[in-house]
């Protein structure tokens, strides 16, 4: 988790929203990404998103855990289902619910850290640009 933080740190430096993600296979970091909407213009480019365009193509993600220092949404959590991602770990989702219940319903194991951490990067981003916060929720 602590690396999904630091994309989050890192997309936040470079104006964008701060929410991370990292995709581990056997203990091992395979891909780590941020949410780049902002950066890149991309709609789609969520932390999430970002991380497994980064793994690339690799093979089966069945023995994969991806970390998000937020509660993906259910664009996000539609691609954690479809690729068989059998366990997601997020920082938090007290600041955005997500799609839990989606992933769950479907099988996967969603473990809800509630790191204060996370919490307080979102809020003060939430406070601090509400524009780019409702846009990348599609709630503008």
């Amino acid at each position: 988790m602590q690396e999904a933080i630091r994309q989050a740190k890192k997309s936040l430096a470079e104006g964008g929203i701060p929410i991370g993600s990292v995709l581990v296979r056997n203990g091992e970091i395979v891909a780590v990404g941020h949410n780049k909407r902002v950066q890149e213009k991309n709609p789609i480019l969520h932390g999430e998103m970002d991380c497994l365009n980064n793994a690339g193509r690799i093979g089966s993600y069945k023995d994969c855990v991806i970390y998000s220092t937020l509660m993906p949404c259910y664009m996000c959590g539609g691609t954690i289902v479809q690729f068989n991602i059998p366990k997601v770990v997020v920082g938090e989702n007290k600041t955005f619910a997500g799609s839990v219940e989606f992933m769950e319903s479907h099988g996967v194991e969603v473990v809800n850290l509630q790191l204060p951490e996370c919490i307080e990067m979102m809020e003060d981003f939430i406070k601090a640009r509400p524009d780019l916060w409702w846009e990348d929720i599609g709630e503008l």
